[in-house]
């Protein structure tokens, strides 16, 4: 064994091995190093472009790194200056959905519509709990002003189940939602409701954010409603809460897509 790769993986005489240690080394040694002093948003023929040292950045499929949002773009421009030694993809956020919206979103936008309302035909907010009463409560208080709202203002009803027996949406009111998902016709846009609804489970909490009827944090507390009612009769390990803190990131970057 070389001695290079011996020094890489073992520690020095005397030292005690710690396997987290030389689990983030091996991870630094596969991402990529920072190659650049400063990141900027620079206004090109009326769109935002990431620039890097003053070049233009671009997708991994070559595509040039832009949105039309201001604010989109210095955050994003903020996302990269804030890499230190190494790009870590894992804390980018809206990178990640930017690259996803210009590089797959863009040639695929009637087949992630429609993922987007198939959510809609068994939205979580339609499946509820018949026990512990107060299960039921919390998620009517939760779950029927949104319903309601769904109902005044996108001109979608939608019938309540008990348990996860499947119950089928009227199909006017799934039609009434392909509507409005259609009107997300920005690629971005669409990947950032796109992104929301699969965090959430459900379509119609990310139409309500994106209609400004809910904040992020609104709705995402209102997605996991069920899951917090648990942690408190029974805990969350700590597992189940990095994750979700982690797709909390997420969230908070698609809302700022859909919003901005």
């Amino acid at each position: 064994m070389r001695d290079d790769l011996i020094k890489d993986l073992l520690p020095s005489h005397g030292e005690a091995i710690d396997p987290q240690e030389l689990a983030r080394r091996d991870m630094r040694k596969k991402l990529p190093k920072r190659f650049y002093k400063e990141a900027r948003a620079k206004l090109v023929d009326g769109a935002y472009v990431l620039t890097l040292d003053g070049k233009p950045a671009r997708t991994p499929a070559g595509q040039s790194l832009a949105v039309a949002s201001k604010i989109v773009a210095e955050a994003l421009a903020a996302e990269w200056d804030a890499q230190t030694e190494f790009i870590e993809p894992g804390s980018m956020p809206l990178t990640r959905i930017i690259n996803s919206a210009v590089d797959g979103v863009a040639k695929e936008v009637e087949a992630v519509r429609a993922e987007i309302v198939k959510y809609a035909g068994s939205d979580l907010m339609c499946y509820r709990a018949d026990f512990p009463s107060n299960l039921v409560a919390e998620q009517a208080a939760a779950w029927d002003p949104v319903l309601g709202w769904v109902k005044s203002h996108l001109g979608a009803r939608f019938v309540l189940a008990e348990g996860v027996m499947f119950v089928e949406q009227p199909a006017e009111s799934i039609a009434a939602i392909a509507d409005h998902v259609a009107q997300a016709e920005a690629p971005l846009r669409l990947a950032a409701l796109h992104v929301m609804t699969t965090l959430m489970g459900s379509t119609l909490l990310a139409l309500a954010v994106a209609h400004q009827h809910l904040s992020p944090k609104e709705a995402w507390d209102a997605a996991h409603l069920d899951e917090d009612f648990q942690a408190r009769n029974w805990g969350m390990d700590a597992d189940a809460m990095a994750r979700r803190e982690r797709r909390w990131v997420d969230m908070q970057a698609a809302a700022l897509i859909a919003l901005g």
